[in-house]
């Protein structure tokens, strides 16, 4: 009897293993961050509640929730699932079992999900508000939402970050001219301090990471960044050549919140094939121009309409024609093309590249796009090497221009095994911290 018993505990124990494993294995599986892999998924949109132009930050162990909404264009409903992997300050998956993050399920599905209505394109809208008390992170740090099908994470929808703050340090910033004479006029640079007094780090090098980005783009994150001088539990950073940003110009726009009326940047709206096509007004380079200031959204999109009731389930879809004329209408000898902005996933990739087309002499790109209001920008980068996309030859760079930078800032204590996001500040160049 004893030995029947021992034998039953040894099972339960290596099956509680064997399904552990298979949980971590399948949190692990294709894990690129904010990546779309099936094409029906359109128009993925994860926020603070309420905010479309925010990063999808929650405060560990409070009552901060996240919007999640996307659109399946094929038309019919299926069970998509979620969950979430914690990964280090690089997106890196964590050395740490789900189950020491997570509180409630690995495994949840989305219930909630609503037919199009009156739109010509029949799209299914998911939607969720998150956490769901089903499953909550319990661990601060950069986490990765994975959306799949059918509670196969072999079928991956998308992939998209967000962020649990514990708030263990302050971050006081400013934004500046460069000292250096080549820079002043075109650049901006990032200043600040860190308060890690609550933290005490024993080797603040090697426990503290710190990372810049600009105007919510992952493409040109400066990271890797050393303190200037430390004093007791201050960090500054200040070194005149670290954290200087080109300072590009104001993102130029597309209101496409109607389909009915022609907004300012709209040229005209053509029905071909029971599909709307919407063409926008051309693209001239801004390089040679001086700099103006106009309120924009810092390359966010809001789903917005003006035809209906409900942005989410009852706005249309058009194929929004973006065209880019050259100085000369010549292309640009040795560079690519990229519309930049959440648009594009501020990713500059295949999918966010202008083709030249020789006959008009122009460059053009065409999106299929949800009714709202679009804020974009056209970047260069040379065809070979891994130089960062520049504004130098499409915007221009101007130190006036009004951005927005994010600090981000992580800890590892001598006895974790991941970071943990202590700190996030945002600054805006012109109106301080946000």
């Amino acid at each position: 009897m004893l030995l029947t018993e021992n034998l039953y505990v040894y099972l339960m124990k290596r099956l509680f293993l064997f399904f552990s494993l298979i949980m971590v294995l399948k949190l692990s599986a294709q894990r690129e961050p904010d990546k779309i892999y099936m094409p029906n998924i359109k128009t993925i949109k994860f926020f603070q509640f309420n905010n479309q132009e925010s990063l999808p930050v929650i405060r560990l162990n409070s009552q901060d929730q996240l919007e999640l909404h996307f659109d399946d264009l094929d038309g019919y409903a299926k069970n998509y699932y979620y969950t979430f992997q914690l990964c280090d300050a690089d997106w890196e998956p964590a050395d740490v079992s789900p189950f020491d993050y997570i509180k409630g399920f690995i495994d949840n599905q989305l219930t909630q999900y609503r037919f199009s209505s009156i739109a010509l394109t029949k799209y299914i809208h998911y939607q969720m508000l998150f956490p769901e008390t089903s499953a909550v992170p319990i661990k601060s740090g950069n986490y990765l939402l994975k959306v799949y099908l059918n509670g196969d994470t072999s079928q991956l929808a998308f992939t998209k970050r967000f962020f649990v703050l514990n708030s263990k340090a302050f971050v006081n910033a400013q934004v500046m001219q460069p000292l250096d004479n080549q820079l002043v006029r075109t650049h901006q640079k990032i200043n600040f301090i860190i308060n890690t007094s609550q933290l005490s780090p024993v080797n603040a090098l090697q426990q503290m990471k710190v990372m810049v980005m600009q105007n919510y783009r992952w493409d040109n994150l400066i990271k890797d960044i050393q303190p200037t001088f430390i004093r007791d539990n201050i960090l500054e950073y200040s070194n005149e050549n670290d954290i200087v940003f080109a300072a590009g110009k104001e993102y130029r726009w597309a209101d496409v919140r109607s389909f009915k009326y022609l907004s300012d940047r709209m040229r005209k709206v053509d029905t071909i094939n029971k599909q709307l096509n919407v063409y926008l007004k051309p693209d001239a380079p801004r390089n040679k121009q001086p700099y103006l200031l106009f309120k924009d959204l810092n390359g966010w999109f809001d789903i917005n309409t003006t035809d209906m009731i409900n942005n989410w389930w009852q706005s249309e879809y058009a194929w929004v024609h973006f065209t880019y004329v050259p100085e000369n209408n010549q292309p640009l000898d040795g560079k690519n093309i990229y519309l930049l902005g959440e648009i594009t996933n501020n990713t500059i990739d295949d999918d966010a590249k202008l083709e030249y087309n020789s006959v008009k002499g122009v460059y053009e790109k065409t999106i299929f796009l949800k009714q709202g209001y679009y804020s974009y920008m056209y970047v260069a980068k040379d065809v070979k090497g891994n130089a960062t996309a520049d504004f130098e030859t499409t915007e221009g760079n101007a130190w006036q221009t009004e951005n927005d930078y994010t600090i981000f800032v992580y800890y590892r204590s001598l006895s974790d095994r991941h970071d943990e996001l202590v700190a996030i500040t945002t600054i805006n160049s012109r109106l301080g911290k946000l």
